[in-house]
């Protein structure tokens, strides 16, 4: 599933390109052609943003008169992966794409729950906003595309940007294969960015800060892992890996103040 991911970037304006191979799997099926023109199809990523506010807003209510046994909540779930948005967004800009998947599961486990019908419209109306989101992304995207703007410089770009960056986007791929049952790929994830990007800073930032590199390299070989491979709910995988993003970008800070310096002395 991993090699779904073809723009991959902490920026929208890296994450824009979509000159991808449409063949690739998602959990429903195939990306499908229409990404190769998202500008003619812009209307249809529009009403299916409409058909999902239509659907939460149905599930809410019904939440609220008759209590979680009267929702389904997997519809949701199954909605998503059958709307043409998903790919669109998924190949588009990951960030947003997995703050999708975490809004259906924090919306899914208010409900199923019973966490109350406050929680249940917080949850939806984050939802919304990541849908809204992605389909500003998307639309972003289209404008690139049709001035034949190409994503091969900027997956180089991501492959060589800074490592911190890459870490956090591959972190927040993991939320999205966790959130569809691909725990294996998660936990390969997780595995080969410490072995892969992680283990390739360690060095300098333990001069700089060694608590900070063991408290992560718990983070990466025990905690993590242990959660996905337990099923643990996505809401407490997401809460891991912000924890670990606040830590990251602690880290990021020390690395560049560290390179000024060092800077400074030649």
């Amino acid at each position: 599933m991993r090699k779904r991911f073809t723009a991959v970037t902490g920026a929208l304006a890296l994450a824009v390109s979509v000159g991808f191979a449409s063949t690739s799997a998602l959990a429903s099926g195939e990306i499908g052609e229409h990404v190769q023109n998202l500008k003619s199809n812009l209307g249809t990523y529009e009403q299916d943003v409409g058909r999902f506010t239509d659907r939460l807003d149905t599930m809410a209510a019904a939440y609220a008169e008759n209590g979680p046994d009267a929702v389904e909540t997997d519809q949701l779930i199954e909605l998503w992966e059958e709307v043409k948005l998903h790919a669109a967004v998924e190949v588009t800009y990951v960030p947003v794409y997995a703050s999708i998947w975490q809004g259906i599961y924090g919306f899914k486990e208010a409900v199923d729950n019973d966490s109350g019908i406050e929680r249940v419209r917080a949850e939806q109306a984050a939802l919304e906003a990541a849908l809204w989101q992605g389909l500003g992304a998307v639309k972003m995207a289209s404008k690139h595309q049709a001035s034949g703007g190409s994503n091969k410089g900027q997956e180089a770009d991501s492959a060589g940007g800074d490592p911190v960056d890459r870490i956090i986007t591959n972190l927040e791929k993991v939320t999205v294969e966790h959130a569809e049952g691909e725990t294996e790929e998660a936990t390969e994830l997780v595995h080969d960015t410490y072995m892969e990007i992680f283990e390739g800073i360690e060095g300098a930032l333990i001069e700089q800060d060694a608590e900070l590199v063991e408290s992560l390299e718990k983070d990466f070989n025990v905690t993590l892992p242990q959660q996905l491979e337990k099923g643990a709910p996505v809401s407490e995988v997401t809460a891991q890996v912000d924890a670990m993003k606040e830590k990251l970008s602690r880290a990021q800070e020390l690395l560049q103040k560290a390179e000024e310096s060092q800077g400074d002395v030649f």
